[in-house]
């Protein structure tokens, strides 16, 4: 399997008497037994195993417990062919929700639904439909615990390393290995001994029998050490106790299995088995050893020592770590077995430990907890996050209680406020969350959008409690909180809702003291009680405004508060601020903008995102800040505005991306700054002419992550240099047909904000532009050779930053003002027209005019083109049209363009100027353009288009794949599928039928079981149709044109179709279920 613990990286030995141990391996263990198989033994009970061993084709749906989303492959066998029953590893049964297939010698392939997962052992059982596999001749592989010993000749049969079947051979060397630490924070075995052979399995073999030459499975390999050539196996005793209490619970296969209850108990300690010559180190009396080695099996070695105990556990206070486990209920114990056979047979009962810590002897009575309970069988899924009971398996780990609040997977919600992976949550909003129930309440009563304390701690810092603020999603990003509950009998995981839908509160919904609402307070900080009222009551703000007394007391505290504002200002309390960093100040916002990830668009890059805007709209209904979209990449994201000129922090809102240049436009609620914050709170004042020119004194200004204003004063060196940014190896933004500003000095490339003239008006922004730079492998890297292997070169994200001209930011601002001529858009309550903006769908490039002489440009047009422009010197020439452009069929790659509408052309911003005239005049859209193309002049006329500001508005999540229309990044590459683009592989999830199945991102899905799928409309009509369990056979063409066809099963109960949509009349992103599989169906 794919699963770190089945690629065990390397085992770190524990001290001189691991090291001891290891050496005497050879006589500690049962005295070696001659193997007399010959090679045709061996040939017969392989032709009798191979049949019955299967490759496990997995599928782990959710993070639970111990592990992540995944899908991969591992190894098991029928131990019961008439009941269907297949043995395998705990690590392969998975915790929580799994879906899994699998494939017999001959190709059968068949569901299988797990059965049982031991809590502490790495064993557990799929089961499937015996009457299935129609075609195949095989027998189940009998279990003999009892044959294992050292010296004996074995085979590993399994699935190694991906192949269909392999056999590696190996002897057993050991009978009493520690098991094995994989890792830190995830599964771990403990509580037994492993067996050791010299037999290097790799992922895929988990799983896998290991016979003997009579063909019994004598122990289940379960992983290994990546350095050397030593492989694990898991003894089968406590298996072969599972498989009776199933074997007695039926007699045959049913679809429905009843509810088999396999006792196991658990004192929550952790014993390791130590030598007497460590031991006796530990205090231990001679007379005491002298009765265990008598008492026990003859060359018995040593002890059970205490290594930890989970707190709150039964054993808490009572069993410390180094005492020895001398007797239980009277019995001497030495061996694991024998311990966990007495704690299985006395689940809810007292036994009696008889140890001895540090040579004294102590008697202690203790009630052994059923592990079943301790073991969480459902979970909390809201925002993408996966959260639960603290299992026991990772208690263990981290030292805490079972039972708390844990974190397997933090989603959107709580990464977005930095909760990692593994954290404990201890209070939300104020109040204490002791269980998932506490949890489940507080979330009930919070409204969309609110935010809210949450305190956590995690096992790496588990002194310390962490307070941070977390937002309740505003959008429906993604599906209601949801309960999900294990089903034994059917080994699926029932979901339903956590609460009704009606307790979560839309926005703006007043609910009367609860601790939540006073965060909201929290953000408003500083503002009298009249103020807040203001903003959660408009009845209560109007009684209050006509109440004389408080009017005046209300008008006295802004007052007071603006006096300290300006004291407290940071560059109007810095003396020798310059006129630039003092006017500015107030209109520069900070941004912090999160995507969640089941709505990674148009190619963005990162989850998170931060960076500097200006505000260039400023009134009581509405605020517009400009930021590049290298910080706000997509409209399907989270904005959080901090203003330098008053404390607060308030969400904003995507309300324009230029589909040509770096920049973004995001509303604010004025309303939100309260009255003292709308005053203090500017707008800046833009200078789009004259343009700057080289040798221009301007001031660079923006702010730190402290929230102070920053300024230089700089000299532009290049007010018209062109960008050349290269398409990622994932298709996203990229500036294109721009002209940028360049300085002499500048903060470095992580520094935002503004370019203003001496008397702080805006003549630019400073932006930030992402591209992705070829880095070589160091491995390659230090050879230094032309010819590099194929995967020996890598890319990583590069940011620069560059001035943006506002002159075109001032022209959206305009039409937003005014009353654009596009479709209306709902902003702070109020629907305003927004601007379209008609372009014409061509990446183009400068050549000098040097260089287009050599290409055979007449002197007569270099002359007019030096006149038109005697500092650019260049030609405008073609490197490629979008894809479905109205360009597409015109322009040819290497094109020159010289003249539009018989004026001349020498940069970006005439072919700008001269499409913003058609939608003045009467021409139809339409550009008479003069071109040179391979020696002759030409004249075409070439259609333009229109393209708005929403950027994609429409998602849709099918079997765990995300797709939408194709961006503009992907269209400018120059290549839609004939057959069908509109619907273009956007993401994939992990843990689901996709990631199974292989159909990954960057290709376009044109066929879905011989049925074209030209659109989204068309796609949804054909999905719609198929029913859970499916396999669907899809057809795709890659970005490389490369057509492809796959099958995979469709998954509607883990993974439902559903659909994403912005609505401009509410400015909500809302989610819809197109199909899904109801569980009362199953």
């Amino acid at each position: 399997m794919e699963d770190p613990m089945e690629r065990i990286g390397s085992e770190e030995d524990s001290g001189l008497e691991s090291t001891i141990k290891e050496d005497l391996s050879m006589e500690i263990d049962p005295p070696f037994k001659e193997n007399v198989a010959t090679a045709e033994d061996w040939r017969k009970a392989l032709n009798k195993v191979v049949p019955a061993v299967v490759v496990l084709r997995t599928t782990a749906c959710r993070a639970f417990d111990t592990e992540s989303a995944s899908a991969g492959s591992a190894t098991g066998f029928v131990v019961d062919k008439r009941r269907g029953i297949i043995l395998t590893n705990r690590h392969v049964v998975k915790p929580g929700p799994v879906v899994a297939e699998a494939m017999f010698l001959n190709r059968e392939e068949i569901t299988v639904h797990p059965l049982y997962r031991d809590p502490v052992h790495d064993f557990g059982f799929f089961r499937y439909d015996p009457n299935a596999i129609q075609f195949l001749d095989y027998e189940e592989i009998p279990l003999a615990p009892e044959a294992a010993c050292v010296g004996l000749e074995i085979r590993v049969v399994g699935n190694d390393s991906g192949e269909k079947v392999s056999i590696l051979a190996g002897t057993i060397a050991r009978l009493d290995r520690d098991a094995p630490q994989y890792t830190k924070d995830g599964y771990n075995d403990f509580n037994t001994f492993y067996l050791q052979a010299a037999s290097g399995t790799k992922g895929g073999s988990s799983g896998s029998p290991v016979i003997d030459w009579q063909g019994r499975a004598v122990a289940l390999n379960a992983g290994g050490k990546t350095t050397t050539a030593s492989a694990f196996f898991l003894p089968l005793e406590r298996v072969v106790r599972a498989l009776k209490f199933f074997q007695k619970g039926g007699e045959s296969y049913t679809s429905k299995w009843e509810v088999v209850s396999i006792p196991r108990g658990t004192l929550q300690t952790t014993f390791l088995h130590k030598g007497f010559d460590e031991i006796r180190r530990l205090g231990l009396q001679s007379e005491t050893e002298q009765m265990a080695r008598h008492a026990s099996a003859q060359g018995e070695t040593g002890m059970l020592v205490v290594d930890s105990v989970v707190p709150g556990g039964p054993a808490h206070n009572h069993l410390e770590p180094g005492d020895v486990l001398v007797r239980v209920n009277r019995e001497v114990i030495t061996q694991f077995l024998r311990l966990e056979t007495l704690l299985d047979d006395s689940v809810e009962q007292n036994i009696e430990l008889e140890i001895e810590r540090g040579g004294t002897p102590l008697s202690v009575q203790l009630v052994v907890q059923d592990l079943h309970s301790i073991t969480p069988a459902h979970f909390l899924e809201v925002s993408g996050a996966v959260i639960h009971t603290l299992s026991y398996q990772q208690a263990r780990n981290f030292r805490f209680q079972c039972g708390l609040v844990y974190v397997s997977e933090p989603g959107y919600m709580l990464s977005r406020a930095a909760v990692p992976r593994h954290a404990i949550i201890k209070k939300l909003a104020g109040e204490e969350i002791s269980k998932l129930e506490d949890l489940i309440s507080v979330l009930s009563k919070l409204s969309q959008g609110s935010r809210v304390p949450l305190e956590y701690i995690s096992y790496t810092d588990r002194h310390r409690r962490k307070f941070v603020l977390v937002t309740v999603d505003r959008h429906e990003w993604y599906a209601p909180p949801q309960i999900y509950t294990r089903d034994d009998s059917s080994g699926l995981w029932t979901v339903k809702p956590a609460f009704q839908l009606e307790f979560m509160l839309p926005s703006g919904v007043n609910v009367e003291a609860t601790p939540m609402e006073h965060i909201h307070a929290y953000n408003h900080q500083g503002l009298t009680d009249g103020a807040t009222s203001m903003e959660t009551s408009s009845e209560h703000a109007s009684a209050v405004l006509h109440s004389q007394n408080e009017t005046v007391m209300l008008e006295d505290t802004i007052a007071k508060e603006n006096v300290l504002l300006r004291d407290g200002q940071g560059a109007a309390a810095v003396a020798n601020a310059s006129i630039a960093e003092r006017v500015i100040e107030p209109t520069l916002v900070m941004f912090e903008v999160h995507v969640p990830p089941s709505c990674m668009l148009d190619g963005v890059h990162s989850q998170h995102f931060s960076g500097t805007g200006v505000i260039i709209y400023h009134s009581h209904s509405m605020g517009l800040v400009a930021v590049d979209k290298n910080t706000v990449a997509v409209s399907s994201s989270d904005v959080m505005l901090s203003f330098a000129a008053y404390p607060i922090e308030i969400p904003g809102e995507v309300v324009f991306l230029h589909p040509v240049h770096n920049f973004a436009l995001v509303a604010y609620d004025s309303s939100a700054l309260g009255p003292v914050g709308v005053s203090a709170v500017q707008a800046a004042e833009l200078l789009p002419d004259p343009a700057l020119r080289r040798g221009d004194s301007v001031y660079l200004v923006g702010l730190n992550r402290s929230l102070q204003a920053t300024s230089r004063k700089s000299v532009v060196t290049n007010p018209c240099a062109t960008l050349n940014i290269g398409s990622a190896d994932c298709p996203r933004y990229r500036a294109t047909n721009m002209e940028v500003v360049e300085l002499d000095t500048d903060f470095g490339s992580a520094f935002s904000g503004v370019l203003t003239d001496e008397h702080g008006r805006v003549r630019a922004i400073w932006a930030s532009f992402s591209t992705q730079v070829s880095t070589l492998n160091k491995k390659y890297k230090k050879k230094r050779k032309t010819k590099l292997k194929v995967g020996s070169n890598t890319s990583e994200d590069h940011h620069f930053v560059r001035g943006i001209p506002v002159y075109a930011i001032s022209q959206v601002l305009h039409n937003i003002i005014s009353g654009g001529n596009g479709p209306h858009l709902l902003i702070n309550g109020v629907k305003r027209p927004m601007p379209l903006i008609r372009i014409l769908e061509v990446e183009l490039y400068r050549t000098l005019l040097s260089k287009a002489r050599s290409f055979g440009l007449s002197d007569d047009w270099i002359q007019a083109l030096i006149k038109k422009d005697p500092v650019r010197r260049q030609v405008l020439r073609v490197k490629g049209c979008l894809a479905g452009s109205k360009a597409e069929n015109l322009l040819e790659q290497g094109d020159m363009v010289l003249a539009v509408n018989k004026e001349p052309v020498t940069c970006f911003r005439d072919i700008e100027n001269v499409c913003h005239a058609l939608d003045i005049g009467e021409s139809g859209g339409e550009l008479n353009m003069t071109i040179f193309r391979q020696g002759r002049e030409l004249d075409l006329v070439v259609g333009t288009d229109v393209r708005d500001g929403n950027g994609t508005t429409r998602v849709i999540n099918w079997c765990g794949c995300i797709v939408q229309d194709p961006h503009p990044a992907v269209r400018a590459l120059g290549f839609l599928p004939e057959e069908g683009h509109g619907v273009y592989v956007a993401r994939w999830c992990r843990g689901s039928p996709v990631h199974r199945y292989g159909l990954y991102a960057l290709q376009w899905i044109v066929e879905v079981n011989g049925k074209p799928t030209p659109d989204l409309d068309a796609f949804v009509n054909v999905t719609k149709e198929l029913e859970h369990g499916e396999f669907v056979r899809v057809r795709t063409i890659h970005l490389n044109s490369k057509p492809r066809v796959l099958t995979l099963k469709q998954d509607l109960h883990y993974w439902p179709t559903w659909e994403l949509r912005f609505d401009p009349e509410t400015a909500i992103w809302h989610r819809q279920t197109i199909k899904a599989l109801d569980c009362q169906n199953l």
